[in-house]
């Protein structure tokens, strides 16, 4: 079966899950405070249904759009904009005759659902597999670190020692979340000689390394050859071959993959110099990347014990206290890139459904696949909690504004926002899946 219908399948069966819960997170209120549910689908029935059935007094159904799913609320204006109904006498029955603080349960039934999907599936993932971690001298050759980072004082071989002065667990990715999404002033290092450096960061060092680029900011080192080359690729037209080792770039000496992303970042040549080994010759080749630095090369590790992972395990006790700390950090960084996508190169990087299908790995791992469910159930709890008309988050902010004033938003206006929201939503949707396909005919 092929990568693209593997990750496909893993998206949809993610999203399946997701969005049946969500819906369930309003519709059991919903029932529990006697409200009305016609509705229950899983997709979008944009004109016909895939499958539909009526038990009691709501029809449940899957859709052909595979863009979500919803419920639909007797006296609730919502995405179906039934103004039909609401120009009727309310009912006792109905979502817009109940006292607000039911309305507003039944609101933020879904994200609570997707919140404490996430801390569940935490728990079970550590109870079930423990996590893998890198210590400090578990990365054999050190970490490469970028332009940003050196003109701080790091090294090209460096071991993290502590960040703030709190020794962290895992160093491969944690060090590149805290540069990025948390506060860190200072991080101490073993540089390769030996010697032992406190680096002073400034705040918004974390802006400095997206602006300029230098994303992973640490990586691990490791040697290199090339294993495969992409055809008509910058690598292809320049005559790089299956095992070749790249030695240096613009003249200077290339060990490890960071050095050859480092040279190639950070030339200022167009032309580019390589100097590569083939059957223990040296060979000289020009080559120019394209703007995005790619060369169309695959390559792997000459040595695979550059990286050793540690594992620890969990007791059922210490897997529940973990799962709570580690949804409360995906959500706290989460919220944290929001400063990144508010800017032009932010939101150039703004993805839709094949950028998020490109998460998952290309054969079925339920590890990976678990756990991009709890963060995806983050994200779309988050992002339902925008006060944005249409989504829950609108719904929540105009019930808030109900209760505060004692004034209930009149239904013209009500439908009005809805409009405005839903046309919101199709837009950042239109984006979103826009950018995947500009990069995927473009790269």
């Amino acid at each position: 079966m092929s990568v693209f219908f593997i990750k496909g399948a893993q998206l949809l069966l993610s999203l399946s899950i997701l969005v049946v819960l969500h819906e369930l997170g309003h519709f059991i209120p919903a029932k529990i405070f006697k409200t009305r549910v016609e509705k229950f689908y899983l997709f979008f029935d944009v004109k016909f249904s895939l499958f539909k059935k009526k038990i009691g007094e709501t029809v449940y159904g899957i859709g052909w759009l595979p863009l979500g799913g919803y419920v639909k609320i007797a006296g609730m204006i919502d995405e179906s904009m039934d103004t039909e109904q609401m120009a009727k006498e309310p009912q006792p029955w109905e979502f817009r005759s109940k006292p607000a603080w039911q309305r507003l349960i039944i609101m933020l039934g879904g994200v609570t659902v997707n919140f404490l999907l996430a801390i569940f599936l935490f728990i079970v993932m550590l109870a079930t597999w423990g996590t893998n971690y890198v210590s400090k001298d578990s990365a054999k050759y050190g970490y490469g670190v970028t332009k940003t980072l050196e003109n701080y004082g790091f090294k090209q071989g460096d071991k993290i020692i502590s960040i703030n002065g709190e020794l962290i667990e895992d160093i491969n990715i944690p060090i590149n979340k805290y540069l990025m999404f948390r506060d860190v002033s200072n991080v101490k290092v073993q540089h390769i000689n030996g010697s032992i450096e406190n680096i002073k960061l400034p705040e918004d060092i974390g802006t400095q390394l997206f602006e300029a680029g230098d994303l992973p900011a640490l990586e691990a080192r490791y040697p290199f050859e090339v294993d495969s080359i992409d055809a008509e690729s910058q690598a292809d037209k320049a005559g790089i071959l299956p095992g070749d080792k790249i030695v240096s770039i613009n003249g200077k000496k290339v060990e490890y993959f960071s050095d050859y992303v480092y040279g190639i970042k950070n030339s200022s040549e167009k032309e580019i110099a390589l100097q590569i080994s083939r059957d223990n010759q040296k060979i000289d080749l020009v080559i120019t990347p394209d703007e995005d630095n790619k060369m169309g090369f695959f390559r792997i590790p000459t040595d695979e014990d550059y990286l050793t992972y540690n594992t620890r395990e969990y007791t059922f006790a210490e897997s529940i206290t973990g799962g709570f700390s580690q949804a409360y950090w995906e959500v706290k960084d989460y919220l944290a890139q929001f400063k990144y996508i508010f800017t032009k190169k932010g939101a150039s990087q703004i993805g839709g459904f094949a950028a998020i299908g490109q998460m998952f790995p290309p054969t079925w791992n339920w590890e990976a696949f678990w756990y991009l469910t709890a963060f995806l159930s983050i994200m779309l709890g988050v992002l339902n909690l925008l006060p944005i008309p249409a989504l829950d988050g609108g719904h929540v902010m105009f019930l808030l504004y109900e209760m505060v004033s004692g004034r209930k938003p009149g239904d013209k206006f009500m439908e009005y926002a809805q409009m405005v929201g839903f046309f919101i939503l199709i837009a950042l949707v239109l984006f979103a899946n826009g950018n995947d396909i500009y990069k995927a005919i473009f790269g």
